[in-house]
């Protein structure tokens, strides 16, 4: 058995001792405003209900550690005193991931994650139309735990309305935990699914992904790639560059048969599979290839 002093260890260290034990975490992913009603949204696992009359949820965005700034969600909070507690879903789950890039102000992480904004009936920040529960908070008390890196802020919320999509419900209207299939936090990159277990989910930590409305419009309408499909492929910093999608096009010429027009779901059930197997990057020159098949027509042309 290992003992250890909290104040012999790096706050960094303490974090990740304390979220790797603590879990699974359920996840608050909370949407807000600012006092110019600017959107954000952010996933927070420091999260649970305390109460049922009144109805009392609690949920702490931390200083970062890094240094020691606060939250756009926190700063809102103080400003509005409203929020929307929205539950994540498996289906889900990837572009929660994206949302949680540290993104400027102002910038709208559902335009960026690729959710749909829907009006809330009594506070001002909209709810997440994904998600299989909203809830729609009044906050109550905003109680500062410490002002040094890591330290929690402890934002005390009370429902005055909520949301359930008919589809997570059993015969007896109740929810079925089967079919809301949510998912909780672990430590490091690690979530958890009730139905299938554990499985990683690299957190966007030191990148800027160029988000879900900066796919092309193919893509990002597809009727093949799912909301966590969209995620993965706008999680990415970079885009491959034409030569290096050429040459993979000339090194797998089974891909030949899916770069017609008439080919899209096929093709796009190959980068299915590709970002299923974490092959993002192959995943995306499989999608461009078309893209660039058509640059490389009009070249010819000049």
């Amino acid at each position: 058995m290992i003992s250890i002093n909290p104040q012999d260890i790096s706050t960094g260290a303490l974090h990740g001792h304390l979220l790797g034990a603590v879990s699974p975490r359920p996840i608050c992913f909370a949407s807000t405003v600012d006092g110019q009603g600017h959107v954000n949204l952010a996933p927070y696992s420091f999260f649970n209900v305390f109460s049922a009359k009144p109805p009392i949820m609690v949920f702490s965005p931390a200083r970062r550690v890094r240094d020691n700034t606060t939250k756009h969600t926190l700063e809102n909070i103080l400003e509005t005193k409203e929020v929307v507690v929205n539950i994540v879903s498996y289906q889900m789950v990837q572009q929660m991931s994206l949302s949680s890039t540290e993104y400027a102000k102002g910038v709208n992480e559902f335009v960026k994650a690729g959710f749909t904004q829907v009006a809330s009936d009594v506070v001002a920040p909209p709810r997440v139309a994904e998600a299989p529960v909203q809830f729609e908070c009044k906050v109550n008390e905003v109680i500062a735990l410490g002002d040094q890196g890591g330290a929690g802020n402890l934002i005390i919320c009370e429902v005055v309305k909520l949301h359930l999509h008919e589809a997570i419900l059993d015969a007896e209207g109740k929810i079925d935990p089967a079919k809301i299939d949510t998912v909780a936090r672990m430590g490091g990159n690690w979530y958890s699914r009730a139905k299938n277990g554990m499985f990683e989910v690299p957190k966007p930590v030191a990148t800027l992904g160029i988000g879900v409305d900066a796919l092309p419009a193919e893509i990002r309408n597809s009727k093949v790639l799912t909301g966590n499909d969209l995620g993965m492929l706008g999680n990415t910093e970079r885009l491959p560059l034409n030569d290096e999608v050429n040459r993979y096009v000339m090194d797998h010429p089974e891909l030949a048969e899916m770069l017609s027009d008439d080919a899209t779901e096929k093709r796009h059930r190959k980068a299915q599979q590709l970002l299923c197997d974490g092959n993002i990057a192959d995943a995306w020159k499989v999608l461009l290839a078309t893209f660039q098949q058509e640059e490389n027509q009009d070249n010819s042309n000049i």
